[in-house]
């Protein structure tokens, strides 16, 4: 008898041990931070090409 409690105790540890690491699971959070981090960057780079391009088209309008 003993040795089934025991054996349940272990048992109830160790499905305490890998619950607690799946909900505390930070994998994946840095591929998503870097995805965010890209969005970013080319969202600015974006906006850095149309105001350039606007810009250029303007004063190729006043060539003569």
């Amino acid at each position: 008898m003993l040795k089934a409690l025991v054996l349940l105790q272990i048992a109830a540890l160790h499905l305490n041990n890998r619950l607690r690491r799946a909900t505390h699971s930070e994998r994946g959070s840095v591929t998503t931070e870097h995805v965010l981090w890209a969005v970013a960057v080319i969202a600015i780079v974006g906006i850095v090409v149309a105001a350039i391009t606007s810009y250029v088209t303007k004063q190729s309008g006043n060539i003569k």
